[in-house]
């Protein structure tokens, strides 16, 4: 194999990892006692049934938990209408809610 050739593949597979890493440093943050408390909180609701995520509904810092890369909890949106953030809805009301973006959505908006 030739020096270019195993160069770029040792390159790609240096990038592969590095980015691997990144997303693992992303996925696993920290959270503090108070996030964590209006997470379990957030998270009764939602099994209770009454209530379900609205992901592409939260106005900028008025999301109501984590929403996404770059940010851990409650409040850390940063733009309106995100499409990882979310707000708690009533079950079965989310997907009629109107945005300047579309319907408010179950599944995080890309």
């Amino acid at each position: 194999m030739s020096n270019n050739k195993m160069t770029a593949l040792v390159a790609g597979a240096l990038a592969t990892l590095i980015s691997g890493m990144a997303s693992t440093t992303v996925s696993a943050q920290d959270f503090t006692p108070a996030q964590k408390k209006i997470q379990a909180e957030h998270t009764a609701l939602v099994k209770s049934g009454k209530v379900e995520p609205c992901f592409g509904t939260a106005l900028k810092g008025q999301n109501d938990c984590y929403a996404g890369a770059g940010t851990t909890c409650a409040g850390t949106s940063t733009a309106d209408y995100q499409g990882n953030s979310f707000k708690l809805v009533p079950k079965g009301t989310c997907e009629s809610i109107k945005t300047p973006n579309g319907n408010g959505s179950l599944k995080p908006k890309v």
